[in-house]
């Protein structure tokens, strides 16, 4: 193991060299429950996980699976497979049975912890030897669930040492499956010695300028890559992470106003409604503390941008990247502020914009976005070889893709348009329905808004909106014409939804991010 400077904490890129020199400072709080953990605790956990996960068997390169709410114990499953070479395949708590049975099937998970909390956890502990059949271990935690052993109590058991033969394990994260299946996100296991710093912490400190000791807010679900390494990370920098078992706008400013944070991780949907409190709350909590606010995930809408700079300063830093690591784009907001609506240029990587042939586009022009990186680790989509192909550029194989549109302006800043696989094709021309969502998310009579193409028979496809209106009473005709127009104003007609639904309430993820999938799915009966 490699030895930690113990002298110098800024040094210190480990949770064990933490845990020795600040035992008890709270390593987790939780938002909503209050509980805690401090690092001397979560050390120890840890090490009674990783003997726990040796005692059934699991090896280097061996896969387990959780499905899991945001928990402390979720952490300190994952302090545990960072110490025992596993690969952690974090299912979306939102999934039911047979949804996190493919999962669990698909990444060969030797063991599945499943929290009792979540949704559909006791249809899937009562099929579960029917659902997940090659499985050899099958644990409940926080509850009881017919035919699981209990996982605090299997934990409990075990020896709060250092296992005999500690390695780098690394997170699996499955894709959102916005076409077909979600697919597992692979990359090959660090070749470092146990007690190295893990690939993500150069990145936190070098290009997201996270210090060692800072208290930081993970509000997203911890399933997702961002608030997973960050999490972690932000352990092995000595941090506390104040985590959000689920987002609450107000719920968010009592958290920074009680704990004074320096910094967190958000995603836009966040902003927008911490902007849509009444102003007497918004006003009766301190941000201040705050010298960060990262975001990532989905396009910032402009107005949303600009709106929550005049609030919180000019603190927000976002990132443009994903679980394939295949690069990343960054900006600050005094660099936002002279390009607004961009996601910066690439730290890592070098751009290219490219028709659906590979070649490359010019300046201003949407197309595919993809990375040229010699430097990012390889990946595949696990037992999926034409899906990591599609993600490769047709021509130069070396360069790799998220799936996402977008173009590049003169100075070489990227302006992302939409995921490929929500682009509209109305009539031969091609509709990204990020442009209408932004111009609708801010309008004053709606909660949010998903925009999406939907079945035309002359047209092939049109351009439909679904509304969760800020007055239920309000949805009607009046305010389909209303919201139409009032889009209209703002962008070409064609972009602009055709017809409007309204939704008392859209469904969406742990985030509040709206589930696009399940909506658009369901216009699309075939």
């Amino acid at each position: 193991m490699t030895q930690l400077n113990q002298d110098d904490p800024a040094a210190i890129r480990h949770l064990s060299g933490w845990a020795a020199i600040q035992p008890d400072k709270p390593a987790i709080i939780t938002a909503f429950g209050g509980e805690s953990i401090t690092f001397g605790e979560l050390e120890d956990q840890a090490n009674r996980v990783a003997q726990l996960f040796r005692k059934l068997g699991l090896e280097r390169g061996d896969t387990f699976a959780l499905l899991a709410a945001n928990s402390i114990e979720f952490i300190e499953i994952g302090t545990a497979m960072q110490r025992t070479g596993l690969y952690e395949v974090p299912i979306a708590s939102r999934l039911n049975a047979e949804e996190a049975a493919h999962i669990i099937n698909d990444c060969e998970a030797r063991v599945c912890i499943v929290d009792a909390q979540v949704k559909h956890a006791e249809t899937l502990a009562r099929d579960f030897k029917a659902l997940c059949p090659n499985v050899e271990h099958a644990f409940s935690m926080n509850g009881d669930l017919a035919g699981m052993d209990r996982w605090e109590t299997a934990v409990a058991k075990m020896p709060a040492e250092l296992i005999d033969d500690p390695s780098l394990g690394n997170a699996m994260i499955y894709s959102s499956g916005t076409t077909g299946k979600p697919k597992g996100v692979r990359h090959a296991l660090p070749d470092g010695e146990y007690g190295q710093p893990s690939q993500h912490i150069s990145l936190m400190v070098d290009w997201y300028k996270i210090q060692p000791g800072m208290d930081f807010i993970i509000s997203a679900p911890m399933y997702h890559s961002g608030a997973n390494s960050f999490s972690l990370s932000i352990l092995a920098l000595g941090g506390t992470v104040l985590l959000f078992e689920k987002f609450d706008a107000e719920k968010m400013l009592q958290v920074i106003d009680r704990y004074k944070p320096q910094g967190g991780q958000f995603v836009p949907t966040m902003f927008t409604r911490m902007l849509k409190l009444p102003q007497d709350v918004i006003e009766k909590y301190d941000v201040s503390s705050l010298v960060l606010a990262l975001h990532s995930a989905a396009p910032c809408p402009v107005d949303v941008k600009r709106a929550m700079i005049e609030w919180w300063g000019p603190i927000f830093l976002d990132i443009y990247g994903g679980a394939e690591s295949v690069g990343f784009c960054q900006i600050g907001s005094e660099e936002w502020l002279k390009k607004p609506g961009s996601v910066g240029r690439p730290t890592h990587g070098i751009l290219h914009i490219c028709d659906e042939e590979g070649n490359d586009l010019p300046v201003g022009e949407n197309g595919v976005i993809y990375f040229e990186n010699p430097d990012a680790v390889s990946f595949e989509y696990l037992k999926d070889d034409e899906k990591t192909k599609g993600s490769r550029n047709p021509q130069r194989p070396s360069w790799t893709t998220y799936g996402d549109i977008g173009h590049v302006d003169e100075d070489g800043y990227l302006f992302l348009t939409d995921r490929r696989s929500f682009m509209i094709v109305a009539g031969g021309v091609n509709i990204y329905p990020q442009e209408a969502e932004n111009v609708l998310s801010m309008h004053p009579k709606i909660t949010d808004v998903v925009v999406f193409g939907v079945p035309d028979p002359d047209m092939g496809e049109q351009v439909k909106a679904i509304i969760e209106p800020a007055d239920w009473n309000t949805a009607g005709p009046e305010l389909e014409r209303e919201l139409i127009d009032y889009c209209k104003s703002r962008l070409a007609t064609l972009k602009c939804p055709k017809t409007i639904d309204f939704n008392q309430q859209l469904p969406r993820d742990d985030n509040g991010k709206i589930s696009k999938k399940a909506l658009r799915d369901s216009y699309w009966p075939s």
